[in-house]
């Protein structure tokens, strides 16, 4: 399966190929004002998970002439500030290569900017952040051109990217079950087992806060969800079905939405759900945190999300289903609780209003759940080692 994926990449390169020629002519004729040591390949810089992590890679290079592309039309510019820097040069192409009405545009401009990386004086690197133009790019690109990609966990990028395997050197992982799941889509496949080895596991880093006093008080239970508005994923319908739960049972515990969720959340919950809106001034997502008691996520599948580690560096208990890597840094009854993920939304909600139930009959649990994770959160998720992996791979 995996050889026909390849001829059929090299079937459609015979296709390409005018459209590219084309592009590099133009930057033959229209060529970069400056070297740049590194090229990073984003979609979107508004707010998400995935563009904070992409935001902390970039900025492990102050010493480096770094430009950025991003591709996809973002939804906001929440997050735009953080891929700023004095040594950062930002290119918005989304007009040309996310047209699908003029998608010859995207063809031009993989010639375009290969030509822009081939024809770099030093020779740089290539970082692909799940984006669908940079795996399209990556063919063009001079073979001893060092590209590195990352990937959070099985998506449809899992798809996308197995024609383009051949032309990175390294695939960056960021969960120990994302990598098990790959490389048993890798066998499915019939995808060469050497492809393996070029796996790495770089686990995300937070900068970890100074301040991790509570600001969540003795009364009613806070509980915080971050992330955006999924019910595939995330389901933040059942999160709004736990919500309606906890007032119709009269239980002391309120539910905190942060992010653009409200919209995903059916209308007849949304009067049981406090939604704080998307947030990314870091002061206010700081006093958020500290202002719950705990984190509560109830997603069908993760790799190991960073509200986790942003939760549990302040003190936050974690209330989730036991998926991807959760279960490796969240032990049951030490720093949170688990739910078994495999069961109804139904059985979910009772299950998570039941360990609610727990934590607002035993505050000592809580009590211990925020010394434990602090503590944690400060030997593992720390950013050194996260720019120590990420400077080694691309220097």
């Amino acid at each position: 399966m995996y050889k026909w994926l390849i001829l059929k990449r090299r079937i459609e390169a015979l296709f390409i190929f005018p459209f590219a020629l084309l592009g590099k002519c133009y930057a033959l004729l229209n060529p970069l004002k400056e070297e740049y040591d590194i090229f990073f390949f984003f979609p979107f810089y508004h707010v998400g998970g995935a563009e904070k992590v992409n935001s902390d890679i970039v900025q492990q290079f102050p010493d480096k002439k770094v430009i950025i592309f991003f591709t996809k039309k973002s939804k906001n510019e929440a997050m735009l500030s953080f891929f700023k820097g004095p040594h950062i040069t930002l290119r918005e192409i989304s007009q040309h290569t996310d047209n699908k009405w003029m998608y010859w545009k995207n063809l031009v401009w993989r010639g375009i900017v290969a030509t822009y990386i081939n024809k770099q004086t030093k020779q740089p690197r290539v970082f692909n952040g799940q984006c669908n133009f940079g795996y399209k790019l990556s063919p063009h690109i001079k073979k001893k051109i060092k590209q590195v990609e990352l990937i959070h966990l099985i998506c449809s990028f899992s798809y996308i990217r197995m024609p383009f395997l051949p032309f990175y050197d390294t695939t960056v992982m960021i969960s120990q079950d994302s990598i098990d799941e790959h490389k048993a889509l890798y066998r499915k496949y019939s995808i060469p087992a050497y492809y393996d080895a070029r796996i790495q596991l770089i686990l995300n880093g937070i900068t970890l806060p100074g301040d991790t006093t509570s600001l969540a008080g003795g009364g009613e239970l806070q509980c915080l969800y971050v992330g955006r508005g999924d019910i595939g994923q995330k389901r933040v319908d059942a999160l709004a079905l736990l919500a309606k739960k906890l007032k119709d049972e009269g239980l002391p515990a309120r539910l905190n939405f942060m992010g653009n969720v409200a919209p995903a959340v059916p209308e007849n919950l949304r009067p049981y759900c406090n939604f704080l809106g998307e947030k990314s001034d870091p002061a206010e997502i700081d006093r958020v945190y500290r202002s719950n008691h705990l984190l509560i996520l109830l997603s069908a599948y993760e790799g190991f999300p960073m509200v986790v580690m942003e939760a549990m560096a302040r003190g936050l208990a974690v209330v989730s289903t036991d998926v991807g890597d959760l279960p490796f840094h969240v032990k049951d009854g030490v720093n949170g609780l688990l739910i078994n993920n495999d069961q109804t939304d139904a059985a979910l909600v009772d299950e998570a209003f039941k360990k609610l139930q727990l934590l607002l009959a035993d505050r000592s649990l809580l009590a211990r759940f925020y010394t434990n994770n602090i503590a944690y959160a400060r030997s593992h998720f720390g950013m050194e080692p996260f720019a120590k992996a990420y400077r080694a791979l691309l220097i």
